[in-house]
Parts: structure tokens; sequence; C-alpha cells
């Protein structure tokens, strides 16, 4: 009978423990990931002769490709990520774990503008296909297409 009750008691002891322990919850802080100027970019327009000139993050590798601006919560109207690939073709991009809503700007081996997929929602895991085919894909701060009125053709030199 002793017995049966020392079980017991060990018994519930143990259950209280691993539940206690089941209920703590551990809290993974993410770091920050800062704006690193790697180089400037210049966008010129083709209809007249006004340009944009951005500061730019360069995204050259495989690691930073595939990272690109994820786990950031914001990015200065004057900065932008560049994407640098080996070759030209149809790109594909994604919003997984991107913070802030983009435009991407996709361009051509010769550096011309030949698609747009502007305002792209945080977080979103859809596809978003330059439908042309691309060497360069500009990443900037959603909106800011349309406030400096891109246009396909227009260029950029960096």
């Amino acid at each position: 009978m002793l017995l049966k009750r020392a079980l017991f008691v060990i018994s519930v002891g143990c259950l209280l423990m691993f539940s206690a322990c089941k209920n703590e919850k551990k809290s993974i802080k993410q770091t920050e990931v800062s704006f690193k100027k790697e180089g400037e970019l210049t966008i010129y327009k083709a209809t007249d002769s006004t340009t944009v000139t951005l500061d730019i993050e360069i995204a050259d590798t495989e690691f930073d490709r595939e990272t690109g601006l994820m786990y950031r919560s914001s990015m200065k109207n004057s900065q932008g990520m560049l994407f640098v690939f080996d070759n030209e073709q149809p790109r594909f991009f994604y919003m997984k774990n991107t913070q802030m809503p983009l435009d991407l700007i996709y361009v051509s081996a010769d550096k011309k503008i030949v698609n747009f997929q502007k305002n792209a929602k945080p977080f979103d895991e859809s596809s978003l296909p330059s439908n042309q085919p691309a060497q360069y894909v500009l990443e900037v701060n959603a909106g800011l297409a349309d406030t400096w009125n891109l246009h396909l053709g227009d260029s950029l030199g960096f």
C-alpha cells in the first residue's frame, strides 16, 4: 500500500513538472538587419532628363538574393536593394518574411525597366513574376515607382 501511494505521488509530481515545462514559452528576439550602403544607383527617365538617385545594397550571392529584405521593418525612400543575377531570364520573387510593402522593378541585361510589381504585400508568398526576361531587380518602398513616375524603358545606371 505504501509503495502504491509513493508511486502515485511520484507520478503526479512528474506530471505537474512536465506540464509546467510545456507552458513555459521561450521568446526568440529577431535581430534587426540594418541597411548597408554598397553603391549608388541612378534611374534615368526616358521621356525627359530627370533622374532619381538611390543608395543601394547589393544582393549578388545566392544567400543575399534568397534573403533580400526579409526581417527588416523599414527602409528609407532614398534606399533600395539591387538584386544582381548572372544571366537574363524570367524572374519570380515573393514576400515571405518581408515586413514592409515594396515595389519590385524588373530590369533587363541592358539596364532598361521591363516590368513592375507594385505594392507587393508583406508576408505574401504569392509569385511576383517579371513577365519579361530580367537580369536585375530593384526593390524600393511601395509607391515610389508611381511617385517617381517610372515607365517601361526607363534605364538604370550603377
